[in-house]
């Protein structure tokens, strides 16, 4: 296996998109614009979904599951949701289907079951999970309500790539209920926090915590707070959101509650999500021309052993060392892979392992077995080094903990090059196109000059981040007055 990637200073877009495949990651479906997650990409999310659980239940939220289909009038019930939505709906009209007469061997709708009411293939579940809360709560007594589903959503997407946009995706989302407005509003900042503590922490990407301006707020929702990342190519890439819903799917749905002082009140509200979009994050972020780059804390696994064997005696020899290390490595909770194929050369595994973003990968052959040594190769910077086999195991916990930090650093710096303070609109177009990041710029707070900014340039407000500092100016657009500058960023 030879790791022949198009360059991605060449074309961007391909070398994702043959990382994905090549990797193993995931392939396009005979459905247009879904795709086949294969067992390694699904093995990277379920590392994701694992870390994530611990923490949505470390801070009190249960798991439960609700259907796939919403009917028609329940999602209509709460009307900015269902217009935000309503072009990207897939509909279910009919139960069953019939023999074709006309066409021998074929089927077609059978008119006749058509079904009393369309269904909505869910691209979200506010409208069928607020209405089941209405009949689960009716005093304090039953609040807060925190409950987070791990399903699949379905968006028709009419321009789609593999892993950041597709008709359906796997995601979490998490669905709360509270008596008080500063309760849900603590909620939405909490889940926010908890979106960035693990993608820094586990998938070694920096994000800016930050709200949406009111256009690009989920639809529904009063206040969107937001983690934006960096991409490797300068456009940014919303990573996770959480929304205070306010009171509005309470209204909605007429969900209320006795308070502890008697009297009858409606219900606050959040939701919050982050989809397997985050693998495409992953990859972007991380990345070489050689393939896969993946954080220790997310790999599934996190070290690969090679062995480079003549004979069947020499195999079985090494093969006993390479088992031995791998089980000191796994007593220290490592995850290690022993590939002992032999219909594949050494050199094939290498670049199939190097190709998928193995972090570590352990070479042992005939002359280690003399030595007592074994060959270290470190794929984030692809140095190699020689040391003793009773080092191996202290060496490699020190080195993956090394390797996290270096690509959270490495990612770090790159994206804080890219932050570029601009004050005019001549130099906002330039860094654009010739540097692009995000751009700090002064905006006057009105979706008119929002609009124009997206329309001339297709950079959007990614965020307005939560540690900005007030500071007069003058809008970079409209010269208006303005108290904060905003990040703005073109995007995927």
């Amino acid at each position: 296996m030879s790791n022949k990637l198009t360059p991605r200073e060449t074309d961007y877009s391909k070398w994702y998109n043959e990382i994905v495949v090549q990797a193993d990651l995931a392939e396009n479906s005979a459905i247009r614009g879904c795709m086949i997650i294969k067992p390694y990409g699904y093995a990277i999310w379920e590392k994701m979904q694992a870390e994530l659980d611990k923490m949505f239940k470390a801070t009190g939220h249960e798991n439960a599951y609700f259907p796939l289909f919403v009917p028609k009038s329940l999602f209509e019930a709460e009307e900015k949701n269902a217009e935000g939505f309503a072009k990207e709906c897939a509909v279910v009209t009919h139960y069953r289907l019939k023999n074709d007469e006309d066409k021998p061997g074929k089927l077609k709708v059978d008119p006749k079951a058509k079904l009393e009411e369309e269904l909505v293939v869910r691209p979200t579940s506010e409208a069928v999970i607020w209405n089941t809360y209405k009949s689960w709560i009716q005093s304090y007594r039953d609040l807060p309500i925190l409950i987070n589903q791990w399903a699949n959503v379905v968006r028709w997407e009419m321009r789609t790539r593999l892993f950041l946009r597709t008709s359906e995706f796997l995601w979490q989302e998490g669905h709360t209920a509270h008596a008080t407005k500063q309760e849900a509003i603590e909620e939405t900042k909490l889940m926010n926090q908890v979106y960035a503590d693990f993608v820094e922490n586990f998938m070694a990407i920096p994000v800016i915590q930050g709200t949406k301006t009111s256009s690009e707020r989920f639809a529904g929702a009063e206040e969107t707070y937001c983690i934006e990342a960096l991409m490797q190519d300068g456009k940014a890439l919303q990573a996770g959101t959480s929304h205070f819903l306010g009171q509005n799917f309470a209204k909605a749905f007429d969900v209320k509650f006795t308070s502890d002082k008697g009297s009858l009140d409606y219900v606050w509200a959040t939701s919050w999500g982050v989809s397997t979009r985050l693998i495409g994050a992953l990859i972007m972020t991380h990345s070489d021309n050689k393939g896969l780059v993946l954080p220790p804390n997310l790999a599934p696994y996190q070290v690969v052993i090679v062995p480079i064997y003549k004979g069947a005696e020499q195999q079985k020899q090494i093969a006993q060392v390479a088992l031995k290390i791998k089980l000191l490595l796994e007593e220290k909770n490592i995850r290690v892979k022993f590939d002992n194929r032999d219909k594949f050369k050494p050199g094939f595994k290498f670049n199939e392992y190097e190709l998928k973003g193995v972090p570590i990968r352990i070479a042992i052959g005939p002359n280690d077995l003399k030595k007592g040594s074994v060959e270290i190769a470190r794929r984030d910077n692809l140095s190699k080094t020689v040391i003793s086999q009773e080092e191996v195991v202290n060496y490699i916990d020190l080195h993956l903990k090394e390797i996290q930090l270096a690509l959270f650093d490495k990612a770090k710096s790159f994206r804080e090059q890219k932050i570029t303070t601009v004050d005019n609109f001549e130099d906002f177009k330039k860094i654009l196109d010739k540097k692009g990041g995000f751009i700090s710029a002064h905006w006057d707070g009105t979706e008119l000059t929002e609009q124009a900014i997206k329309k001339e340039t297709k950079a959007t407000i990614r965020c307005i981040p939560l540690d900005f500092k007030e500071e007069s100016g003058k809008c970079v657009y409209s010269g208006k007055d303005s108290n904060r500058r905003v990040l703005f960023a073109r995007a995927y």
